[in-house]
């Protein structure tokens, strides 16, 4: 099919690229209806962006996550097809196209915002590693742990941060300040929901992240969430240093998974193997509207 009639130079890679956004979008609304209404608190520059990184992580993790094996695909051909989107993710960022809408957009949006490999190949590196829970129980030992929550987390908040920054030129001592706090959020995040996913992590993908086989205890748990804890208490530092317009949102989620955590501590180990925690909607709606009006009253920077 050739250009319309009326199409103006360029304008059907515009149409596509918007038609790619689109796509990333109704990842988002497909599966997360939490990051769906922080990234509405972003500011309209960082928002599609953003959305653009959920969903292509969003889709590497399904490749492992079930979907793939559900379609009758054995653990050779799960790894092939995760080996193909990585390298199709790659050759998307390097030339700025893909015929994968989803790749599409996030390759227009590593380009710009300077996401690269040292990002996206640790995050595929994790996502392989899950694949072994195919044959068998897989158990992360606390390096294997860190490893794991480096590239499937702290990565994507780097991505983010990336995104945040990449107008701007900060001095070294903020960037640290930065950096590691999108690191220990990425984590947090990820932690927290390990635990409150602690039934279908063990049950049916065969994936101990907390440790061994053995089943963790409330002392445990107790441990993970002061670990968490602290992780979001480095995290908060680094809020009032991002772009006025990125901390809403980046403050809701924080309060989000805060209070996330609260609910995990205090509901015993048991009842987590049996179901999953959340925060109900209006807890939800409640805590985004506060982090909207504490940053209304910050300075701008």
């Amino acid at each position: 099919m050739t250009p319309g009639p009326h199409d103006a130079p360029g304008e059907s890679l515009g149409r596509f690229s918007r038609a790619a956004d689109t796509a990333s979008t109704e990842v988002i609304r497909s599966y997360s209806t939490s990051f769906g209404l922080a990234t509405r608190l972003l500011g309209a520059r960082h928002r599609q962006h953003v959305r653009n990184i959920y969903a292509m992580v969003r889709i590497a993790d399904e490749i492992v996550d079930g979907v793939a094996a559900q379609a009758g695909l054995d653990e050779s051909a799960q790894t092939s097809a995760l080996v193909s989107y990585a390298a199709q993710t790659h050759r998307a960022m390097r030339i700025g196209y893909s015929s994968d809408l989803v790749l599409h957009a996030f390759a227009r949006t590593a380009r710009e915002c300077g996401i690269g490999e040292d990002l996206t190949q640790p995050f595929f590196d994790s996502m392989a590693a899950d694949i072994a829970s195919v044959a068998g129980f897989t158990e992360y030992d606390a390096e294997a742990h860190e490893d794991y929550v480096h590239g499937s987390a702290e990565v994507v908040g780097l991505m983010c941060l990336r995104v945040f920054l990449r107008a701007e030129r900060r001095a070294t001592r903020e960037q640290e300040i930065l950096t590691h706090g999108a690191r220990r959020l990425g984590a947090a995040f990820q932690n927290v929901n390990f635990l409150r996913d602690l039934a279908d992590d063990t049950e049916r993908l065969q994936r101990g992240y907390l440790g061994e086989r053995g089943r963790l205890t409330d002392a445990d748990r107790d441990g993970w969430v002061r670990t968490i804890t602290a992780q979001l208490d480095d995290a908060a530092l680094s809020i009032p240093l991002l772009p006025k317009d990125a901390r809403a949102a980046v403050r809701s989620a924080h309060a989000l998974f805060s209070a996330l955590t609260r609910r995990v501590a205090k509901t015993p180990v048991a009842t987590l193997y049996e179901r999953r925690v959340r925060v109900p909607d209006p807890v939800k709606a409640l805590l985004a509207a506060r982090s909207v009006l504490v940053t209304t009253m910050e300075r701008s920077r």
